[in-house]
């Protein structure tokens, strides 16, 4: 079972994205990663979806997702021709034997820290999914408090657009 994104541009309305989404539970397709903000238009939003699932069944979902009518456009995000970051929040104990040793793993991995008490330290980060889930697995070794990260959110490379596609 491969793992797939798309980008899906519906109209900016009230339901729209219960109607996407449902979509995906009909064809009981796990979403891994939901990302959903307006564009550079009010009038639309950008819905971004990280699943898995086969080829066969991946096309007929997005074939059934363009049957809605909200939906503007669909791309496939692939790896090679897209820039797609993630943003983590870690809450961390702070312990005194552990706080150099997270700190330094912090500074590796580009994390910024944005809160620190005597109880605990939040890191910040910015990357690629395989960036975050490694330094997840890192701090796994000390006492994590909370973890709170977004969905992915990609754009295609170069001056290619959601909006070149658009059934409008």
């Amino acid at each position: 079972m491969g793992r797939f994104t798309v980008a899906i541009l519906v109209n900016n309305q009230f339901g729209v994205l219960n109607r996407v989404t449902s979509m995906f539970r009909r064809r009981q397709f796990n979403i891994t990663s939901l990302t959903v903000s307006e564009t550079e238009s009010t009038h639309y939003s950008r819905i971004t979806i990280q699943s898995e699932g086969e080829e066969t069944t991946k096309q007929q979902l997005i074939n059934q997702l363009y049957k809605l009518p909200d939906v503007c456009s669909i791309v496939e995000l692939s790896p090679e021709k897209t820039v797609s970051r993630e943003l983590l929040l870690i809450k961390l104990s702070n312990n005194p034997e552990t706080r150099g040793e997270i700190r330094a793993a912090s500074d590796a991995y580009e994390g910024k820290i944005v809160d620190y008490t005597k109880a605990a330290v939040m890191i910040q980060m910015v990357g690629d999914s395989r960036k975050i889930d490694n330094f997840i697995n890192i701090m796994r070794d000390y006492e994590i408090l909370e973890i709170c990260r977004t969905g992915i959110v990609s754009l295609e490379r170069g001056d290619e657009t959601i909006r070149n596609v658009t059934l409008f």
